[in-house]
């Protein structure tokens, strides 16, 4: 089995990558090599930081690794939180205080389209690649669903009525801007080119 690191703690993540992936690889996490620093994230775009938490993991630890971003990008506020999802509140990193500032920002708006987008940077032997993975959905007004994390509460994916957190994992996985980054990369994994 081929392991790679992807450069993350979050668990939600980790298992949600690891039932898309599924035995073909066993998915080590920041902790797993040891690594307990906080990587930067400092880049104005999502592709850029993504680039840079997979450089620092392999430059560090020189371990053949992953690691994504991603960004909810709400037409109206001109892509707005964008880079800075996860602390778009504050540092201290609340959902639901994202959501909340999300949803106030949108109050008065009729235009409630957006998109989720994930770039998840590979490298292997020392040659960078990028996946991209985008769904484009609608901010609904109130939170609804128990499952998922980040703003999936307030996401309806296009072609649905259900929010990201009303769908089981798997469901979600199929159609999420994560699982379509995923796939493209378990798609080059396949691939000669990614012998490691």
């Amino acid at each position: 089995m081929k392991e790679l690191v992807f450069a993350t703690n979050n668990q939600h993540k980790l298992r949600e990558l690891q039932q898309i992936l599924g035995q073909q690889f066993k998915i080590l996490s920041l902790e797993d090599i040891g690594c307990h620093e906080d990587i930067p994230e400092n880049s104005p775009t999502i592709e850029e930081n993504s680039m840079d938490k997979a450089i620092y993991v392999h430059e560090k630890y020189g371990k053949n690794c992953f690691a994504d971003d991603t960004g909810l990008e709400v037409e109206v506020l001109d892509g707005r939180p964008g880079v800075i999802s996860a602390r778009y509140a504050g540092d201290e990193k609340n959902m639901d205080k994202n959501i909340d500032k999300v949803l106030s920002e949108l109050k008065d708006k009729t235009n409630r389209k957006a998109r989720f987008k994930t770039v998840i940077s590979l490298i292997i032997k020392n040659k960078r690649y990028q996946f991209e993975g985008i769904v484009n959905g609608t901010i609904i007004k109130d939170k609804r669903g128990k499952g998922g994390f980040g703003y999936d509460p307030v996401f309806v994916p296009d072609g649905y009525d259900i929010t990201f957190a009303e769908m089981d994992a798997e469901k979600k996985n199929k159609i999420s801007h994560r699982g379509r980054a995923v796939k493209k990369l378990v798609e080059f994994l396949l691939t000669a080119d990614a012998d490691f």
